[in-house]
């Protein structure tokens, strides 16, 4: 109510900004409202390719990933380069966001050597965007570096999640590895993978992860779907109040280059499972 209540001031103010005799308010109303405008397609262009200015090149990447057609081939070469040659870690980071949206797999190997920047930020995001870009040549280097206890815990938080897509025994290893980390979270979020690629529970216990997984022939059970996870949060005060900008989020999806996973087969009513028979009726003739 508060909010709306603020919402209806707002507009009452607008209305009377606008009427005849107000020329000045209208323009100090005209200043006010342009700083809630968006740069056009253009400037946020201008932007990311300004060679004297980090902040411009980082805002317009951002800009530029946000949009629909932020994924042209002129602005993803741009991306690769950015992240390739750029002094700048958070135009690196940027950048890495920027392919995680609208890259392919084959980006994979670019976010998988971001993992050795010498910027925890970069290595994060690198991270994250691994979550999103699925390209099994590429575990290799993940699974390095989720067990290296000398890197940080928010890197490899983001890395036992991203490894959660692949089915594969030295991801197995490197998870059930981390179980036996000494942050809590880096624990859980492998053994939210460990679940999610096996259908098992064994919590935190390594041995009894690894008893398991030697005695048993087909320990990979796919029919759960890998999502990348997406920030999600709720609506706020300036959430309401800013109402000519509905707040979306992204949805959690598939990685680009993974296979979706099929939808089990339905439970036939009768018969024997996959001959697609009834059974025969006793004493029939």
């Amino acid at each position: 109510m508060r909010a709306r209540r603020i919402a209806t001031l707002l507009l009452a103010a607008h209305a009377g900004l606008l009427s005849p005799g107000c020329d000045t308010a209208s323009s100090d109303w005209a200043s006010f409202t342009q700083s809630f405008s968006p740069p056009t397609p253009g400037e946020a262009a201008r932007w990311a390719v300004d060679p004297t200015d980090a902040e411009n090149q980082r805002r317009g990447v951002v800009l530029l990933a946000n949009a629909p057609w932020g994924g042209t081939p002129a602005y993803l070469a741009m991306y690769r380069e950015y992240l390739r040659e750029n002094r700048d870690p958070l135009v690196r980071v940027a950048a890495l966001e920027a392919l995680a949206r609208h890259g392919d797999a084959s980006d994979a190997e670019l976010a998988a050597s971001a993992l050795r920047d010498k910027s925890v930020q970069v290595r994060v995001a690198a991270a994250k965007a691994l979550q999103r870009l699925h390209n099994p040549a590429f575990t290799s280097p993940m699974c390095s570096r989720i067990i290296d206890e000398t890197e940080e815990s928010s890197v490899r938080v983001e890395l036992a999640i991203a490894l959660g897509q692949y089915p594969q025994d030295d991801v197995f290893q490197a998870l059930a590895a981390s179980l036996d980390a000494r942050e809590l979270a880096v624990n859980l979020a492998a053994l939210d993978s460990l679940q999610l690629l096996t259908r098992q529970d064994f919590g935190l216990d390594r041995p009894l992860w690894l008893s398991w997984y030697r005695s048993t022939k087909t320990p990979f059970r796919r029919e759960l779907q890998y999502l990348y996870p997406t920030y999600q949060r709720s609506k706020g005060f300036w959430d309401h109040v800013i109402f000519w900008s509905p707040l979306t989020f992204e949805k959690p999806g598939i990685p680009v280059g993974m296979k979706p996973v099929a939808a089990p087969a339905p439970k036939q009513p009768f018969g024997n499972v996959g001959d697609g028979k009834a059974p025969e009726a006793k004493g029939a003739s």
